[in-house]
């Protein structure tokens, strides 16, 4: 309900009534309002997931090219004295100078070794043109499609030029000769990258790009223009997958300084360790560590690879930082293509950020294609900086005294930081820049228990955060870690892996191929596992097995099936549910499963959970044995047995309280349909040619009177048409009443606000053919089910011959129950195949839109795949198809009959019914029924979903096989229609956070102080109420509200706190504010026309206020979102009773609702009093009236168990619910002459029972008494009556058109008998009335269609 802006604000809620809200409010329980109540059963929309890379690279070839040409300096460069000489760590004077360039070669060699071992090098020495030529075509050869990498040293040549040229020698070192880059392209192709470390190398960079844009123009031009003469030239490899580093840019000179090496670029690149401690010691800030100097540093103990030693470490650390770095500032694709693809251009471009680093301080500019943002400056270098201060600081104890070195709290310290974004964030932020930095920290042993408890928290935040972390690249570290025998991971890696299948199940794959799905087997066969992450396994095996064949057959051999059978009663409910959508997913089209699920009784283990008190165990049983059945392998006896048994007991959950089992029972029936499909086109044909033999009795009259079937559907469609004067979008109902206003449309699970529109009608229209009289045959959403169907009629133009119409099915289920049909249908009722039948024929009434929808497609499917085959040629005499909404696959046109029966005209050929139909003509009129339509497709009926397989119906009988129609596409046609969704919904609990506390346990959210706003209004309107009544009312006739209902009143109800009144007629519901004197909402209940309303109940009227509405077919429906600025949506429905059968003179149904206990008892025109628990949403207890005559009132009392009935018969019975059904019925008086109109209990410890006949004696009993203890007498011929239960009042509603009101001692205080103005007309005959639980109000409905609201005095109020 929406909160009242006014009362909020009103100076009623100051200071002075800072009143506690009522204790008993916060306890009691609420009921529907789980999340499969609020919110659809489906999956989340998946993410695109981009961090699996599809195209890993590896660099597989290296050209290190050195033009040294030692002791010879370039014609360009002045060099400073002394300068830079070092080139891979040594002095090239120190030896002659071939060898010096032979051990440089060695030397850079060496160094790229430690970054990728496995590549092939090549070095060219001061090389010719000839030479790199020939060397980087060999390269490129060798490494077919990998990347190759062209590392060039140019300290003894000159500057590269602007033409995009670097220099080499010839051959007598005479000269230097230009080497083009458009050539080394050529030669080198793609993918590459390449290394420059040269002074103004940035002008390589330009001029590459440069030519790379040259070639891509070239390849547009020959690909468009091939007598072009690029295109008789071999082509030139496109060059977009390049990297290229450079020392500086175009503008630069290398720094020259002595401390340097002369290569500084490629130390930076190749041994970042070794420069970033020399230039530490460099700086000011190394003089605060003693001690240390540069000899020091060569000394450090260690090895880069062993994270135990200090060098180890060091490059470890290093490594987490610029990982962090790289991560925190480029963006996602950059980070991936550079950082995730390829080992060695990783390493490259993590060491490319140090180079950056101290390369600026030297003024110089490294420059990188692509480009990456600049990161010198990042504050994680001031994490490095102190890493390498407590490193050096240790140095000289550990070399001179042999102390034994201290690990760094790097790592600890970053865990520390994640921790405390963790715990102390807000949602909506960046995310925490650590990540990087945990994922390396899983491998150490150390930290690891840390690390993964908190990548498990941040996991949970959403799939958000799981794509984030897949993006860092944990998945790797993770898959390794399901190798480790530790059992202190076991829970937390459980944990990860639930989180991240739940985002991207594909990972499925890797699991099995690394022996994964191992680690989760063991994990489920462990008993000493807690529940929860028993449950997480079972989950990730679901995933696992899920149409993944490999899995299936992994899991299958790894014992699975034994495994999870154990833990089918664990008294965990979400395992015992995942443990059954396993089941039904490892033997889904996997025989071998299903097989040894035979052998292992798992069909018989699981219908112990089909009786779960969890609506959703109950559902996943359904889906398991739904799979188990619909095995598409070849059926022996013994299989076949099997599925007839597990059919039957899937058939006793026909009339579950949940609609989401009983949707999931519709799937799982439809695959026994597809796997028995010739076996149930039988019955089908039988039902249909029996069906159309024998009449039925009409609901409107029991006592016999019979009707053709084909008379009764043609009534039942004349019940809605298009009246002369409606316009397009409009359906007006045969109804004798002025023009009412237009109702709001309401759809089940959709909020589709407006009423069907003129396009949407017209869309619906395509398949309607038109009568000869030009007025459109009316499609008819509300007429006769909630499944929207229109008739559908397949066969001869004087339709004596349906394919399963809504109303046929419907008729079958309302004259016959689903227990007897026999007397309807001469077929031999034995066989499964005509109970499983029956079932479908039953479900395709559900109350529920989405469960009948579901099975209006099986049935026509099967129905019209039965005539199909039977009877081609019958079907080719037929001057029009008609169909069903729910239609078969292949038909045309609908087609009903006009409110005259006048035949329908012949249809020419199938396209122009689809074509060609005149639009109908548009008129202006309100309409009367708000358009019900809650078709999966919106408001186009459901022939529009289907594919049109058979082009026309002409081509003879013999050519039926190739239309499309053969058994094979058909099945295809029923399971791919048919899912509910519940697994993929189920699996949403895994991907949404699990760890934060609901919103509504948290104090401070929105959620929890609504809910105080709506306690403390609860407790102000229970106070101010209690102090009118307790004061005496001494009249009730002030009309404090007056207005006209759209329809003639049958049933009211006051909500307990608002102030809105629910006003039922036959099938809609009209609310009204009645303080205000406005309407606010006014929809249809979605009941078939021959039924109607018969009783309503406010459902946690204390919160969130549900409405449940009655209808005399034994039908519950429950909606939210009315009366609001919503639209309303059905919540739940079920059938409450079954075998009732309408009738205009029985009581209907009558509910009694205790929210104390979340208890519903139902009755009326049967003989059981049926007590439903909505928590579990299932009967709990059927206790038999022991009478002959319906139930007419049901009053009931949670503190004493009690149930009292007032019957037909004037009987009035008291029942004590605790005993069993031969016991409990504790009391009967039958002090009454009459039908009883109402049996009220008051809810005190020792509150009498008040009952009231027809004949207006009201009696007061006392439980224990057999007799009553007081009888008043009041007005003859009594329709209506109310008792108030605070203030000791009850009214009644007289046929003579007058009601009167008595206090408890018998005493008229009021007779109320012409409305307020209106001239002083007299009130209509009274057809209910009802008191506020609270106020002294009344309110009164009457033949004449208005409604009235009287209360106390005003004085009083």
């Amino acid at each position: 309900m929406k909160m009242d802006v006014d009362l909020l604000h009103s100076p009623v809620v100051g200071v002075a009534e800072e009143e506690e809200a009522d204790m008993n409010d916060w306890k009691l329980p609420l009921a529907f309002m789980k999340k499969r109540h609020l919110e659809k059963i489906e999956g989340s929309k998946a993410l695109a997931q981009s961090w699996r890379m599809k195209d890993r690279m590896k660099t597989v070839s290296v050209a290190l090219v050195l033009c040294l040409n030692v002791g010879v300096d370039p014609p360009d460069v002045v060099k400073t004295s002394p300068c830079a000489r070092l080139e891979c760590w040594i002095d090239p004077l120190s030896m002659s100078p071939q060898k010096a360039l032979e051990t440089i070669g060695a030397n850079l060699q060496k160094q790229y070794e430690n970054w990728q071992p496995r590549a092939r090098y090549k070095q060219s020495l001061d090389p010719t043109v000839d030479e790199v030529k020939k060397l980087c075509t060999s390269l490129r050869r060798n490494a077919k499609e990998e990347r190759v990498l062209f590392h060039y040293n140019g300290h003894g040549v000159p500057r590269p030029t602007v033409n995009g040229e670097i220099w080499v020698f010839n051959k007598n070192y005479t000269q230097y000769i230009p080497l083009s880059i458009y050539d080394l392209q050529t030669w080198m192709g793609s993918p590459s990258i390449f290394v420059y470390d040269c002074s103004n190398a940035g002008i390589i960079v330009k001029s590459f790009k440069q030519f790379a844009l040259q070639r891509e123009q070239e390849l547009e031009v020959a690909a468009i223009n091939p007598s072009h003469p690029l295109a008789q030239m071999p082509l030139p490899p496109s060059m977009k997958n390049c990297i290229q580093l450079a020392a500086c840019e175009a503008s630069e000179l290398l720094p020259m300084n002595p401390d340097l090496p002369a290569d500084l670029f490629t130390s930076c690149l190749t041994t970042p360790i070794k420069i970033a401690l020399r230039w530490f010691c460099m700086q000011k800030s190394a003089k605060l560590v003693p001690g240390v100097t540069l000899d020091l540093i060569e000394k450090i103990p260690g090895r880069l690879n062993d994270r135990r030693t200090p060098l180890g470490e060091l490059n470890w650390i290093f490594t987490a930082i610029t990982d962090t770095i790289a991560w925190n500032v480029l963006p996602r694709d950059l980070f991936q293509k550079l950082f995730r693809q390829d080992l060695l251009v990783a390493s490259l471009f993590r060491n490319f950020l140090l180079a950056e680093r101290i390369m600026r301080s030297y003024n110089c500019t490294p420059v990188s294609s692509p480009r990456l943002p600049p990161t010198y400056m990042h504050a994680m270098w001031q994490a490095w900086d102190l890493a390498v201060d407590i490193c050096l600081s240790q140095l000289p104890t550990i070399i001179e005294a042999g102390t034994t070195f201290r690990p760094s709290p790097f790592f600890a310290e970053q865990l520390t930081a994640f921790e405390v974004w963790l715990t102390m964030g807000v949602e909506n932020r960046n995310p925490p820049e650590q990540l990087p930095i945990v994922l390396q920290v899983l491998l150490s042993q150390v930290h690891r228990l840390r690390a993964l408890d908190l990548l498990g928290g941040f996991l949970d935040l959403g799939p958000w955060a799981v794509s984030l972390a897949l993006s860092v690249g944990i998945f790797p570290y993770v898959l390794k870690l399901l190798q480790s025998s530790a059992r202190e991971l076991r829970p937390l890696l459980v944990f990860i892996w639930a989180k991240i299948l739940a985002v991207d199940s594909s990972c499925q794959a890797d699991l099995v191929k690394d022996n994964g799905h191992k680690y989760f087997l063991s994990v489920l066969a462990d008993n000493y596992m807690p529940a929860e992450h028993r449950t997480m396994a079972v989950f990730i095996l679901a995933v696992i097995v899920n149409s993944y064949n490999t899995g299936q057959e992994a899991c299958l051999q790894g014992n699975l099936i034994a495994n999870c059978l154990e833990q089918l009663s664990d008294p965990h409910p979400l395992l015992r549910q995942w443990v059954a959508i396993c089941l039904g997913r490892i033997w889904q089209n996997f025989d071998p499963a299903r097989w040894c699920g035979v052998r292992d009784s798992a069909h018989e283990k699981l219908y112990t959970l089909l009786s779960d008190p969890i609506p959703e165990v109950r559902c996943a049983a359904v889906f398991a044995l739904g799979t188990f059945v619909g095995n598409s392998a070849e059926r022996t006896d013994h299989s076949t047995t099997i599925d007839h048994n597990v059919a039957m007991m899937l058939a006793q959950l026909i009339n579950d309280g949940s609609p989401v089992v009983r949707k999931e029972l519709v799937v799982a029936l439809s695959h026994l349909v597809v796997q028995y499909e010739s076996n149930f086109c039988t019955v089908a044909l039988q039902f249909i040619e029996e069906e159309k033999n024998y009449s039925a009795p009409s609901p409107a009259n029991t006592a016999g009177r019979r009707l053709s079937l084909r008379r009764i559907s043609r009534d039942l469609k004349m019940e809605l048409y298009f009246s002369e004067h409606a316009e397009p979008g409009t359906l007006t109902p045969v109804r004798d009443s002025p023009a009412i206003p237009r109702l709001r449309s309401v759809n089940s699970y959709t909020n589709i606000r407006t009423a069907t529109t003129t396009r949407n009608l017209n869309k619906s229209l395509q398949n309607l053919n038109l009568n000869e009289e030009g007025g459109p045959a009316a499609f008819s959403p509300g007429n006769l089910s909630t499944s929207s169907s229109a008739s559908s009629t397949l066969g001869s133009p004087d339709n004596d011959e349906y394919i399963l119409s809504f109303e046929t099915i419907d008729k079958m289920r309302r004259v016959s129950s689903y227990s007897s049909l026999n007397s309807l249908i001469g077929v031999s009722f034995n066989s499964v195949y005509t109970q499983i039948w029956r079932v479908l024929l039953h479900l395709a009434a559900d109350p529920f839109p989405e469960v009948s929808d579901l099975a209006m497609k099986v049935l026509n499917s099967i129905a019209y795949k039965a005539t199909m085959n039977a009877r081609p040629q019958r079907i080719l005499d037929s001057g029009s198809l008609t169909q069903s909404a729910p239609a078969s696959p292949t038909s045309k046109g609908t087609h009903i009959h006009q409110a005259g029966g006048s035949p329908p005209m012949p249809s020419t050929s199938s396209s122009s019914l689809t074509n060609d139909v005149p639009k109908p003509p548009a008129r202006e009129q309100p309409s009367t029924r708000p358009p019900y339509t809650p078709t999966l497709g919106g408001q186009a009926p459901h022939s529009h979903q289907f594919p049109r397989t058979r082009k026309m119906f002409d081509k003879g009988p013999e050519q039926a096989g190739e239309d499309g129609d053969e058994p094979g596409g058909h099945r295809n046609y029923i399971s791919a229609a048919l899912q509910t969704g519940l697994c993929d919904w189920s699996a949403k609990y895994f991907a949404q956070p699990v760890m934060k506390i609901p919103e509504e346990h948290d104090l401070e959210s929105q959620v929890r102080m609504e809910r105080q706003w709506r306690f403390l209004r609860n407790t102000r309107v229970r106070r101010q109420s209690c102090s009118i009544t307790q004061r005496g009312i001494s009249r009730l006739d002030d009309q404090i509200f007056i207005n006209r209902n759209p329809g003639v009143p049958s049933v009211v109800k006051f909500h307990p706190f608002n102030t809105c009144i629910a006003v039922a007629d036959k099938d809609s519901i009209c609310f009204w504010d009645w303080e205000k004197g406005e309407r606010l909402d006014y929809f249809y209940n979605g009941n078939p026309r021959y039924t109607r309303i018969t009783s309503m109940e406010y459902l946690n009227g204390h919160d969130c206020s549900l409405l449940l509405t009655a209808t005399d077919d034994g039908a519950l429906r429950i909606w939210k979102n009315f009366a609001d600025q919503k639209n309303p949506e059905m919540v739940t429905a079920w059938q409450g009773l079954s075998d009732m059968l309408p009738t205009t003179r029985g009581a209907g149904m009558v509910v009694d609702w205790e929210q104390e206990t979340g208890l519903l008892m139902t009755s009326g025109d049967v003989r059981v009093i049926r007590i439903w628990d909505t928590d579990r949403e299932m009967k709990v207890q059927d206790i038999p009236t022991g009478a002959d005559s319906c139930v007419t009132s049901l009053s009931c009392d949670s503190q004493r168990s009690l149930i009292v009935a007032g019957l037909g018969d004037g009987s009035v019975r008291v029942f004590d619910r605790r005993m069993g059904p031969n016991e409990c019925r504790v009391m009967t008086y039958r002090e009454h002459g009459a039908w009883v109109v109402k049996a009220h209990l008051q809810k005190e410890t020792d509150g009498h029972i008040i009952s009231v006949s027809v004949n207006g004696d009201v009696r007061f009993f006392e439980p224990r008494t057999p007799d009553s203890i007081n009888v008043l007498q009041t007005v003859k011929g009594l329709t209506a009556l109310d008792i108030h239960p605070q203030a000791n009042l009850f009214a009644c509603g007289s046929m003579n058109q007058f009601i009167a009101v008595y206090n408890a001692n018998g005493d008229v205080i009021s007779n109320i008998k012409y409305y307020d103005g209106f001239m002083g007309q007299r009130i209509g005959a009274i057809s209910c009335l009802a008191f506020h639980p609270y106020w002294p109000h009344l309110a009164v409905g009457s033949n004449d269609y208005y409604m009235s609201i009287y209360s106390a005095e005003k004085r009083l109020r």
